[in-house]
């Protein structure tokens, strides 16, 4: 039996891909190890999004194909948005790889896998219920849509993973029921734009009724949806969540900019006052809601007006979660070509700026907590055993902070909703004990 490894670059929604083909080598009763030292057989997905991700699966590749090398495995399989990009010239570039398998390839997986082992293989494609939950014991994933049609002129997804595709409701729910079942209390809705939802598949978006629909399985503690696109979210998607207590009052809103003309370049759909109006919605009908958004800075044709509009928005809204990235020009996007793109000096200052002005912001937020209760996922112990690590309904994993709580009770509390109170603050993260 030959031991398979895996490394999973880039977002959540590459991570589902990652262990649906954990997933299928397990149907061919493959050894799966948590050690890549340890693999015959090593598979990368990788990540083709920004200039940065691809240089990590380079990276990433060429320390993997090392191990091949100097003989600790057979075979080295790459995967993913940076095959689908780049594939023939990778194959070129890397002949160390035995096996590059592109998006478009994922309905022939098994048989490619045959092709490189001369094994025989029943042949099976990646499949959303041959998954195994590498997220731990209690929440997980959940991938409503593939691909994107927004063309926002900066982004490559659209190249990559095609236009926007829903899956079909009734597959989504039966695969959110498989996960009760495993004893998951926790999902995370994920999608390109998940409030495009249904849109291609029904003629409207569908966001909300099947947010009801996993409310009716009764068994998620909680339930949340990101990358939340401004244009999308109605009134009915906000006051689904503001019906259902196992939905999180969490919303992730990647806005990008606030200057109209930047946004217009963008070819984004909102406008300034469209993000203020839905902001100051959201927060009057949830007032206990978490808002979360995406900035980029440095796009082409950034004025320092633009930017110091964008600087002072923030500094208004004082979003509880904030990333900003600065533009990465991208190969085969439409704001590659433009013009007047901005020195990487001005970028790197501007960025600095923003999350300078992010920290200070995030401390004043975590502030308002001290002192008060919250129910809180426990998923990890610190190395020195002194606290346990968890998530509030404020938290998405591996993005935002987390919640230590001091280690003095005799009762295990892993994989527990544990009611804590906030004590300290440390960083972006909260400090607290149990109630």
């Amino acid at each position: 039996m030959l031991n398979v490894g895996f490394i999973s670059l880039g977002c959540s929604k590459n991570l589902i891909d990652t262990e649906m083909a954990i997933g299928l080598f397990k149907k061919q009763n493959f050894s799966i190890v948590n050690d890549v030292k340890k693999a015959n057989i090593i598979v990368v997905n990788t990540c083709g999004f920004i200039e940065s991700a691809k240089q990590e699966a380079i990276d990433t590749i060429l320390e993997m194909a090392e191990y091949k090398q100097n003989g600790i495995c057979k075979y080295l399989i790459v995967m993913g948005c940076l095959v689908q990009r780049y594939k023939k010239d990778l194959e070129k570039a890397l002949p160390e790889v035995d096996l590059f398998i592109s998006i478009d390839e994922y309905n022939k997986f098994s048989e490619k896998i045959e092709n490189l082992l001369n094994s025989k293989q029943d042949y099976r494609e990646l499949n959303y219920f041959d998954r195994v939950i590498t997220t731990g014991n209690k929440f997980a994933y959940l991938k409503i849509a593939e691909g994107c049609s927004n063309k926002c002129t900066y982004c490559a997804i659209p190249y990559i993973r095609g236009p926007f595709n829903s899956r079909k409701m009734e597959d989504i729910i039966e695969e959110a029921e498989e996960l009760a079942k495993k004893g998951i209390e926790e999902i995370i809705i994920i999608a390109q734009d998940t409030t495009k939802y249904g849109t291609d598949l029904y003629g409207k978006p569908m966001l909300a009724e099947l947010l009801r629909n996993l409310c009716y399985i009764n068994k998620f503690k909680w339930i949340r949806f990101l990358y939340a696109y401004p244009e999308s979210i109605t009134d009915e998607l906000i006051n689904v969540v503001k019906e259902n207590k196992q939905i999180c009052n969490y919303f992730d809103i990647p806005i990008q900019h606030i200057s109209n003309s930047v946004l217009k370049r963008m070819n984004r759909k909102t406008k300034e006052e469209d993000i203020k109006n839905l902001i100051k919605k959201i927060r009057k009908e949830i007032p206990d809601a978490i808002l979360r958004t995406s900035l980029i800075v440095g796009f082409p044709g950034e004025t320092e007006e633009d930017y110091r509009k964008l600087y002072d928005f923030v500094k208004e809204i004082k979003f509880d979660k904030l990333g900003t990235f600065m533009y990465s020009k991208e190969d085969g996007t439409p704001a590659e070509k433009l013009d007047n793109q901005i020195h990487y000096q001005t970028k790197k200052k501007r960025y600095n700026e923003i999350m300078k002005l992010s920290s200070k912001i995030s401390r004043e937020n975590l502030e308002t907590k001290l002192g008060k209760e919250f129910e809180v996922l426990i998923e990890s112990k610190t190395f020195d055993n002194k606290y346990y690590v968890g998530r509030s309904y404020m938290d998405i994993p591996e993005t935002d902070g987390v919640v230590f709580v001091k280690n003095e009770t005799k009762d295990e509390l892993l994989d527990k909703f544990v009611n804590i109170k906030i004590k300290d603050i440390e960083n972006y993260d909260l400090v607290g004990e149990v109630k």
